[in-house]
This record gives C-alpha cells, structure tokens and sequence, in this order.
C-alpha cells in the first residue's frame, strides 16, 4: 500500500493534534467542577436525577445497558479487531490494538485515578475505567479499520453503545457522569496520540525499507551493466587478436 501523500497525511495529523488535546483539556478540566471531597457536581447531580426518575421502575435495565462495558463483550472485540488486521496483513495494525487499550487503562488506573483521587463508595471513580477500556478499545479498532465506511458504522455503533453504558453506570449508581465524561475524553485522547506515533514509526520505517529495496535494485542493476560491459569488451578483444 503506498504512502498517503504529504498533503494528507499533514491533514491527519493536524485533525489528530487537535483531538489529543481537546481530550486531555476536558479531562484536566472536569476535575475543577468537583466540589470538596470530590462528590457530583451539579451537573451530575441534574442527570442522576433524571435516569432514576424515567428508569427507577425498571431497574434491571440498568444491569443490561452496561453490558457493553463488560470485559467479557470487550475483550472478544478487540481480538476480532486483531484478527482482522493479521487476515490483511497489517502487522503494525494488530500491535497496535494488543498493545495501546490495554496501557491506556493501565495509565488511568494507576495514575489518573490517584491523581484525582475522586471516590465513590469504596474506589476511586474519575476517570471511568470502564469507560476508558470500552472508549479506548473502540478508538482502537475505528482507527485500524480498513476503510472509511466502518470507521463511520464503528463509530455510530460504540456512540450508541457508550450512551447506554453510561445510563447504566449512573442508574446502578457506580459512576458519576463527569466520571464517564473524563474517561471518554482520555481514552480518546491517549489512543489518538498513540495512533499517531504508530503511523509516524511506521511510515519511517516503510520509506527506509523502500529506500533500501531501490538501493538493492540500483545497484544490482550497475553491477549487470557493468557485466554487460564487461563481456562486450572481452569479445571486442578476441575479435581483435591474431588467429593462432
């Protein structure tokens, strides 16, 4: 696959800028509207009330509508995103998913967490780990796949999905949605930044093997001139010397 040209990839890259930091803005920022002893906000507060006054009636919807944030739902999508990077072959594409959701989570989990420091019950809240291993194996996933059609489908899909997750979280009463929020900035941040040093590694590393490939080639084809040259000049010679 050729190289997308510098145009585009400057586009890419400027887009991808742009959301690492708007990520990591509302998740250094949501924190100040914490008030002491890091309980809900108004916000928070407003939407609980909201979840618990439609759905309280109901309330084994909740346990379903977090479903989707399950490891056990998770984990198979995100091997199914693998296995389909190494079905066409693309190597970086399948590193990049067995290795980035997993160190996001693991980065808010022992140090945004702590950072923040935010509890509810007994653990701490903000931000959201299931909302960050959800949001970040999804970015993941959007981000490899092959062509612009899933990535809207993929995209439209864990929207939804994420909106559910959320209720859920705020009706069983596990999250505030400000914890949801964060986490869904963060993942989204963490896993764009890390696209983006994948593609800038490996688009080095491709234009290096190329080089070397025309290296190669260059040079095996002056060493066949020049064996060309050389049997011109010795025919030239034996055509030149005196019948013995």
């Amino acid at each position: 696959m050729s190289a997308p040209p510098p145009v585009a990839r400057y586009r890419a890259r400027l887009v991808a800028a742009a959301v690492t930091l708007i990520g990591l803005l509302i998740t250094v920022t949501v924190p100040l509207s914490f008030p002491a002893g890091g309980g809900p906000t108004t916000f928070d507060s407003a939407i609980d009330d909201r979840v618990h006054e439609s759905l309280d009636a109901h309330r084994g919807i909740y346990d379903a509508l977090v479903v989707p944030s399950d490891a056990y739902i998770v984990l198979p999508l995100l091997l199914i995103g693998v296995l389909c990077c190494v079905r066409r072959r693309d190597w970086w594409g399948a590193g990049f998913l067995v290795v980035v959701p997993e160190l996001v989570v693991a980065i808010n989990t022992w140090a945004l967490k702590p950072l923040w420091d935010r509890h509810l019950q007994h653990y701490l809240a903000y931000p959201s780990g299931h909302t960050v291993q959800f949001v970040a194996i999804a970015t993941g996933v959007l981000l490899v796949a092959a062509t612009v059609r899933w990535r809207i489908v993929i995209g439209v899909v864990a929207a939804l999905a994420l909106a559910a997750v959320a209720v859920g979280m705020v009706g069983r009463g596990y999250h505030y949605p400000t914890d949801v929020i964060g986490g869904t900035a963060f993942a989204i941040a963490a896993v764009t930044a890390c696209w983006t040093v994948t593609t800038t590694l490996r688009l080095r590393y491709e234009n290096r093997r190329f080089r070397g490939q025309v290296a190669d080639e260059t040079g095996a084809a002056e060493q066949a001139k020049s064996g060309g040259d050389d049997v011109v000049g010795d025919t030239d010679r034996a055509a030149g010397s005196p019948a013995a």
